[in-house]
């Protein structure tokens, strides 16, 4: 996927720690494994995540991360650096 294709259909999400290009990938469109920087879990293909990388000029394609959405929406009430288990219970 180039710059530009990636870029259509993102949106802009500012934080703490900067602003963020932020893409919903749909489950349909994920054909690939991913390891989400927010609870060190696999994204499994055909699940719908997001796909994140730095907004500013300093930021590009090389630096984004696909994370699942919670994760995404709670990063900023997780500490930092913690790694979970992969045979740690899930619920939901």
């Amino acid at each position: 996927m180039d710059d530009e294709s990636l870029r259509r259909g993102g949106s802009i999400e500012g934080d703490r720690h900067g602003d963020w290009m932020v893409r919903l990938i749909p489950g349909g469109a994920s054909a690939k494994v991913y390891r989400c920087p927010g609870c060190d879990q696999e994204i499994q293909p055909g699940t719908a995540h997001v796909v994140v990388w730095p907004a500013d000029e300093r930021g590009d394609l090389t630096d984004r991360r696909h994370w699942h959405s919670g994760c995404w929406r709670a990063r900023d009430r997780r500490a930092p650096g913690v790694i979970r288990s992969r045979n740690a219970p899930r619920y939901g």
